[in-house]
């Protein structure tokens, strides 16, 4: 009787349990061919990227170096059809086509150009709306932050990498060209220029504009948030006119066993008469000494356009002033409005 008791009594305290178990329906799952390969960060951008062909004359100044044919990535951040892409691939621009993601290609117009930053917007034709990514900003991003960098080639294929922030620092380049905060990210994608750098949701935090080193590469971004800032400013007047205009000179600059020397000069710039010889090492701009290119360009900076800036120069044994008559570089550039 008491054995009878105890396993009715096991059997009653089991029931509600197994009633649940028997009654749960099952999780759907899905098969392994639905998931798909390409992550999360990826699909969101993705809609926004453009392939852009960009032609320019053969007797275009930015031909010499950049070809008259050229391609880059570029990312529709407004509906209305503005797209921002690195500023080297449209100088001197006569005309664009770009190709939607798995969509037509149309033709585009160069809207305006930072040249501070590196980055230009062109503006789509037609009515659209187009499908436009979400700019975010990396003022919170630090070193060893996953990313992604979502970009196209020229047949159109995605092309993309998960990758991590490798540092943040300043960026200098030989063309009168420096970021105060630039994204090192590891490892490049081939198709680099104008490429999305997103978070983990797929936000914009970059533009991927240069790849350095030795293969894999890492890729330099600038920062989302220079281009927000100033975005309206392009769109309205094709430049940034709140920023008083650098000082200009047409000077390439290498660093070399620490000094910063002349390397050559671009056509259209007034160094190119001015003096210099190739080889210069720069010690001093306006009497301050500098010793690297950040400080070349921090002192150059100083002043507006239009100033006579003095660079003295070490050539041989002697030490030789240079004075050069600076110029607006917006005043060579075409921006068809």
């Amino acid at each position: 009787m008491t054995r009878r008791l105890v396993l009715t009594l096991a059997l009653f305290l089991a029931l509600p349990t197994l009633a649940f178990a028997v009654g749960r329906p099952r999780e759907p799952r899905l098969a392994p061919r639905d998931v798909s390969e390409v992550p999360t960060y990826v699909r969101r951008v993705e809609p926004a990227l453009l392939a852009l062909r960009v032609r320019a004359p053969e007797e275009a100044v930015s031909s010499a170096r950049l070809g008259t044919q050229r391609f880059a990535t570029a990312l529709v951040f407004d509906t209305r059809g503005y797209a921002v892409t690195v500023s080297y691939a449209l100088l001197d621009a006569v005309h664009i086509e770009a190709q939607l993601r798995g969509g037509p290609t149309v033709t585009a117009r160069l809207v305006g150009l930072d040249l501070e930053t590196g980055l230009g917007v062109v503006k789509l034709d037609g009515e659209g709306p187009w499908p436009a990514a979400v700019l975010g900003e990396s003022r919170d991003v630090q070193a060893g932050n996953l990313t992604g960098t979502v970009g196209v080639d020229e047949d159109n294929d995605l092309n993309w990498a998960t990758s991590r922030v490798q540092g943040i620092r300043r960026f200098s380049g030989y063309w009168e060209y420096m970021l105060d905060r630039a994204l090192i990210v590891a490892p490049s994608i081939e198709s680099w220029g104008g490429s999305a750098v997103v978070d983990a949701w797929g936000t914009v935090i970059g533009i991927a504009s240069l790849r350095l080193g030795d293969p894999p590469h890492v890729n330099v971004a600038i920062p989302m948030e220079k281009f927000v800032a100033v975005k309206d400013e392009l769109l309205a007047a094709g430049r940034v006119m709140s920023r008083p205009s650098r000082p200009w000179l047409g000077l390439y600059t290498i660093p070399r066993d620490g000094a910063v020397v002349v390397d050559g000069f671009s056509p259209l710039g007034p160094a190119r008469e001015a003096g210099f010889h190739r080889g210069d090492r720069i010690v001093s701009v306006n009497g301050v000494t500098v010793a690297s290119q950040e400080e070349f360009y921090e002192q150059l900076w100083r002043g507006r356009a239009g100033d006579v800036v003095r660079v003295a120069v070490q050539r041989a044994a002697g030490v030789h002033v240079i004075k050069v008559q600076s110029v607006d570089r917006y005043r060579l550039l075409r921006i068809g409005r």
